[in-house]
């Protein structure tokens, strides 16, 4: 199986120089646990922002959510997979590099989002 056939292709997007606030209420909007961090030129890359970065700034930091932008926080770059790869190689991946969630590009174009929770739901439905 690969990428494309579980990866979530309706993936929400924030743009780096959003506040904190910002990122945070598009996470409850959406309600998500992370968001794709948009490039801030065609040679960036794409970053990922998750509640585990935003807590860690504000208890280490003492950041002001209005004041620090995504960019300053968010993980980038994001670890990103081709859609034709395939999910085991995506999930020994995940484990490898100590992440929950990847982007997937095609042709350095962001189309779609993967998580170990959609992996295991796959994995899940084969067993079953």
């Amino acid at each position: 199986m690969q990428v494309h056939e579980v990866m979530i292709t309706e993936v929400v997007t924030v743009s780096p120089y959003a506040t904190i606030r910002e990122a945070l209420s598009l996470m409850k909007k959406h309600q998500l646990k992370s968001l794709v961090v948009e490039k801030r030129s065609d040679a960036d890359a794409y970053g990922l922002i998750t509640y585990t970065n935003i807590l860690k700034t504000i208890i280490s930091e003492e950041g002001d959510i209005d004041l620090l932008n995504v960019y300053d926080v968010c993980a980038k770059p994001a670890l990103s997979v081709g859609k034709s790869l395939g999910v085991r190689h995506v999930a020994t991946l995940m484990t490898e590099h100590k992440v929950k969630r990847v982007i997937v590009l095609d042709d350095n174009t962001l189309i779609g989002f993967i998580s170990m929770d959609d992996i295991l739901d796959v994995l899940m439905q084969r067993i079953d």
